[in-house]
């Protein structure tokens, strides 16, 4: 499918031409799925979108503004820390994730407000050990 349209040729009539071609050589005949009608979840309503969302899923894409992923990688970061092997560890993922959180609190922020400040470091160095010291 790499020539362009014709000069003249309607924009319509030469997509139709492109697929009664493609259906010519047999190149639609063994997508998965073919001669079936689109999967419809029941139990949800329309959405626009739908095809967008289920494509996103199976190919386990994921969009969120920067800030609310920000917050998702904060989260990830704690749990890494509070399970992290050694305290200079703990050090290293948390002193990172604050460098992220620090540069997104003083730009403006391209999606919702963040709605954290970096972390006490020696506050959650102090709870992973008191964790240690229990297990």
């Amino acid at each position: 499918m790499t020539e362009r349209k014709p000069p003249g040729v309607g924009f319509d009539s030469w997509v139709d031409k492109q697929i009664r071609d493609a259906q010519a050589r047999g190149e639609f005949e063994r997508l998965p799925g073919a001669g079936k009608p689109l999967p419809h979840d029941v139990d949800s309503t329309y959405e626009e979108l739908w095809w967008i969302k289920r494509k996103m899923a199976r190919e386990g894409v994921s969009v969120l503004p920067p800030t609310l992923a920000l917050r998702k990688e904060a989260e990830d970061a704690l749990e890494a820390a509070a399970d992290a092997p050694s305290e200079r560890a703990v050090r290293r993922i948390v002193e990172e994730i604050n460098v992220k959180i620090r540069d997104v609190m003083f730009k403006p922020p391209p999606g919702p407000p963040l709605g954290l400040k970096p972390y006490d470091v020696e506050a959650v160095v102090r709870q992973w050990r008191e964790r240690r010291a229990e297990a």
